[in-house]
């Protein structure tokens, strides 16, 4: 039981309290990027929850199991994003092969995952927060359902921007950035409540 009370904290929190987007600003530039159209933004996000899972699948056992016993924890960054653009390929080939539309209006955003700051944290944090394999694989789940939570929220804030009239000094990304940091600001609200819901 405590167990799972455990899995659930560190689930919520990595969702709502220390979500990667909008608390920590790591993933900005998919966030930005394809989170015009809803269908891009879930594309997206499911794309990135899955690297995360994968990536902390397989970077867990190589820190522990290879680089830790060997002394080569310096080498874990290049390591880990080596690893993730592995994924990220294997990500690529899946979706050409299987769904070609959501390939397509992905485009370039895509093999930017692999340059996404946001899986490469997740993957080094699992790490120094010391969690184990389960815990790590939770906590990335976490992460990627908050990615995907920010890049459909920040879909739908975009498209009541397409027919808001701002002042011409605000249009295009700056409107975009403002809007940002406000939904970011209504993330903070959670900080208490995961806290409370287990006191």
């Amino acid at each position: 039981m405590e167990m799972l009370r455990s899995l659930t904290i560190i689930l919520l929190t990595s969702v709502l309290v220390n979500n990667y987007v909008l608390s920590r600003f790591l993933g900005i530039c998919p966030f930005l990027g394809v989170s015009k159209k809803l269908n891009q933004a879930c594309g997206m996000g499911m794309a990135v929850t899955f690297v995360m899972l994968m990536a902390t699948a397989a970077t867990w056992p190589i820190q522990y199991y290879l680089l830790d016993p060997n002394d080569l924890g310096y080498m874990r960054t290049i390591v880990f994003i080596l690893v993730i653009a592995a994924l990220v390929q294997l990500v690529e080939i899946i979706l050409k092969r299987y769904i070609p539309a959501l390939h397509a209006s992905l485009g370039i955003y895509l093999p930017l995952i692999t340059t996404n700051c946001a899986v490469l944290g997740v993957t080094i944090n699992n790490i120094n927060d010391g969690y184990n394999f389960l815990e790590s694989m939770v906590n990335s789940l976490g992460a990627g359902l908050g990615f995907l939570l920010a890049m459909v929220l920040f879909a739908g804030v975009r498209s009541r921007l397409e027919s808001a009239n701002p002042p011409k000094a605000f249009e295009g990304l700056p409107i975009t950035l403002v809007s940002a940091a406000i939904v970011a600001l209504s993330f903070f609200g959670f900080a208490g409540i995961v806290d409370g819901l287990f006191a």
